[in-house]
């Protein structure tokens, strides 16, 4: 509706520009009788030959309707203005000259009007492309996000299984009760894939579950706490990306210590960064780091950050000063 209006407000002025012109060159019977014929056939003109311009495809088709339909919205605007003054139509040399006139300026109109359709296809043909580009980008990144964290998930599950099948025959009620823990956990990340939106709430509900089956196997030598507080667990998260870091830090920094140790999750915000650590007491990076540098998971952390996030997100490894390893993950968030 917006656009019919603007249409007919050109229209409008097109014919007044052209009333004006004429009356100049001192054609016709002054400037009211000339913006009463130029006004019928501007507008007899757009309502006869717009509808073939917009629903013909261009061709010759199209030049041959616009070839009748233009001389034919000419007339029937000169026959209109004379009915309006309430002349007779009759064929004299001035309206000969109008006929005229009104074909320079309707070829004119035409061409324009022709111009600016093209350039309107264009620009939805282009805007389409782009839509199209960019959802045939977006299911790429799916699919890249969708194989990385397959490549993440049987690295857990492959372990967990083996801590069974170690169990089933010197501790079947351990054994069980991992199985039971096992179910839950799957339970939950099955119905996370099938989710579009996840949350660091439910990532950090994912990341209990997984502790509390380690627990199973390393009993009182693995402790932890997650430090996040309420409002930061709302923020939309990318589901599976704290798990490796987590992984690395009992792998490689708690496992080989004597005594185990303690890993601890802390977030924080700031301005419209989101900061994450992971945080443990283990051996350290100069033990770990052969390993903990090159793993798979965290190449598949920065691989799903750089998919997600581009240089936005980051992911950094430090050794602590008491001791053990600090995983940073800093992401954007919105403000």
């Amino acid at each position: 509706m917006t656009a019919l209006a603007a249409s007919l407000a050109l229209l409008l002025l097109f014919n007044t520009a052209i009333a004006a012109l004429l009356t100049v060159i001192e054609f016709g019977e002054g400037l009211w009788i000339n913006l009463l014929f130029s006004q019928c056939i501007g507008f007899s003109i757009g309502l006869v030959n717009s509808p073939l311009i917009l629903r013909l495809p261009a061709g010759w088709r199209r030049l041959a309707a616009l070839a009748v339909g233009l001389p034919l919205s000419v007339m029937l605007g000169i026959v209109l203005a004379h009915m309006l003054l309430g002349r007779p139509f009759v064929l004299t040399n001035q309206v000969w000259q109008t006929l005229a006139i009104g074909m320079m300026f309707a070829l004119i109109g035409s061409a324009v009007f022709l111009l600016a359709e093209r350039i309107h296809r264009l620009d939805s043909e282009v805007r389409q492309r782009r839509l199209a580009e960019a959802e045939q980008a977006r299911r790429e990144t799916e699919a890249r996000l969708k194989l990385l964290q397959a490549q993440i998930e049987p690295h857990f599950l492959f372990n967990t299984l083996a801590n069974v099948g170690s169990l089933i025959d010197s501790d079947p009620p351990r054994a069980r009760h991992l199985l039971d823990r096992l179910n839950d956990w799957l339970r939950i990340a099955l119905a996370r894939t099938r989710d579009d939106q996840s949350s660091l709430g439910d990532e950090l509900a994912l990341l209990e579950n997984w502790l509390e089956i380690l627990a199973v196997r390393f009993g009182p030598r693995l402790a932890w706490d997650i430090d996040v507080a309420t409002d930061l667990r709302q923020l939309p998260f990318p589901p599976m990306l704290l798990q490796p870091l987590l992984e690395n830090a009992v792998k490689h920094g708690i496992e080989p210590k004597l005594g185990g140790g303690r890993v601890r999750i802390v977030a924080w915000r700031k301005a419209d960064r989101l900061h994450l650590e992971v945080n443990d007491d283990g051996r350290g990076l100069n033990v770990a780091a052969s390993t903990q540098g090159q793993g798979t998971g965290l190449d598949n952390v920065r691989a799903r950050l750089a998919a997600l996030y581009g240089a936005a997100g980051r992911l950094t490894l430090a050794t602590n000063a008491a001791g053990g390893v600090t995983a940073s993950l800093e992401l954007p968030c919105a403000p």
